[in-house]
């Protein structure tokens, strides 16, 4: 096995910025959408919901096709149908229309995972942390520069502009696809029905579970911001535009750089380590964060850190499983992301009913609240693996001398 070079770990994490980009570009500008498409307000949020429910079946059906077709196509094929699905949304005159092309985005764009799996199958082991840490900060970037870019674009031309740019990035990616990746056929090595019970299957192991739970909680916190902070932004005593509070996702983008240097700690065995120290580094950054109605200057600290410690942990979660899954990388990937996406849709619901009643003082605390989930399902995995080491070391100890190892 050789390792991938450097052009083609940053196409693929370009493959992922735009891929996730296209299910999160709806959420500064459903104000708009909804005006122009006739959506009453209290039901403008289906025009993320959408794209992020087509995500979650994705992870189920499409994802684990990795492990049966070759990879480059699928990313390929996938990266046409959501070019197809955007431009669809671009050019909606109906509801309805719109909602068809954002499910067919939302629905293609785990291609994120089928990309993830590729970079990490042709990765050599010494390289694989590292490989998928590049690969990965492609995510980080797409949901928080789409925040930022649809805000620029929508004031000069409208909120379909930003659904024409992706389109053209989704397409031309294709055919970067085609003539620079190596193809990844391995041949047929199971059948699809198999495939899926082998994804159900994940749900029953103890270590995965672990794992996912951890990412429920991490990203249930990660929403709880992104989903929650535009609204004290936007009141007393800011009063920022969409614009404005589009500049905050470059304090985000700074975690991004967390993502390869995890990949690199992972690559040395402190892999779970790493996540507890992240995970702690996640708790504090609420206390930062909850100073917003004050500081913006704790804000965007607490905006840095949180989301250098939410890529740190999302990078050796995956790092943890795909060594220990590497037969069926494509299925635990797309297993594991379920937890992102069931947590992502937590913390965006709950922060905002909190922070109805509560402010973002109520709001803050149910980040913390989730981040602290995280860090205690962290300890109890590690509180389990000690305790296993013990008792193989007093069942060593007690083994009689001179019996066979």
């Amino acid at each position: 096995m050789v390792d991938i070079n450097g052009w083609t770990r940053v196409l693929l994490a370009v493959v992922c910025g735009v891929a996730v980009a296209s299910v999160y570009a709806g959420q500064p500008v459903v104000g708009q959408m909804g005006r122009d498409l006739g959506v009453p307000v209290d039901a403008v949020g289906w025009f993320v919901a959408v794209g992020q429910l087509g995500y979650l079946v994705g992870l189920i059906l499409l994802v684990p096709l990795g492990d049966l077709l070759d990879r480059r196509r699928l990313i390929l094929v996938h990266l046409v149908v959501v070019a197809a699905g955007l431009m669809v949304v671009a050019v909606a005159s109906e509801a309805w229309l719109a909602f068809v092309g954002l499910a067919m985005a939302g629905l293609f764009a785990v291609v994120v995972q089928t990309a993830v799996a590729y970079a990490t199958a042709l990765s050599a082991p010494s390289e694989r942390g590292r490989n998928i840490g590049i690969v990965t900060s492609g995510v980080l970037i797409g949901i928080l520069g789409v925040r930022l870019l649809a805000g620029l674009l929508t004031e000069v031309w409208g909120w379909r502009s930003i659904y024409v740019v992706l389109a053209v990035l989704a397409a031309t990616l294709a055919g970067l696809v085609l003539l620079l990746l190596p193809a990844d056929d391995r041949g047929r090595v199971s059948r699809y029905g198999s495939l899926l019970s082998s994804f159900a299957g994940m749900f029953t192991h103890p270590a995965f579970l672990g794992r996912g739970l951890i990412a429920f909680f991490l990203f249930a916190s990660f929403g709880a911001l992104w989903s929650g902070l535009a609204l004290p932004l936007s009141a007393s005593p800011w009063y920022l535009s969409e614009a404005q509070i589009g500049l905050f996702g470059l304090a985000g983008l700074a975690g991004a750089a967390g993502a390869g240097r995890a990949g690199r700690w992972a690559d040395t065995g402190q892999a779970n380590r790493v996540v507890g120290i992240a995970l702690v580094a996640l708790v504090v950054s609420w206390l930062a964060i909850g100073q917003l109605g004050w500081s913006l200057i704790l804000l965007v600290a607490g905006v840095v850190l949180l989301d250098f410690a939410v890529q740190v942990v999302h990078v050796s979660n995956q790092h943890i499983l795909t060594a220990a899954y590497s037969d069926r990388i494509s299925t635990t990937i797309g297993a594991y992301m379920v937890f992102y996406s069931l947590g992502s849709a937590l913390g965006a619901t709950t922060t905002t009913a909190l922070y109805d009643s509560a402010g973002w003082t109520g709001s803050a605390l149910l980040g913390a609240f989730f981040a602290t989930g995280a860090l205690l399902t962290w300890a109890l995995i590690a509180r389990a693996r000690r305790e296993r080491h013990a008792r193989r070391a007093w069942s060593f100890r007690r083994r009689p001398r001179g019996s066979a190892r």
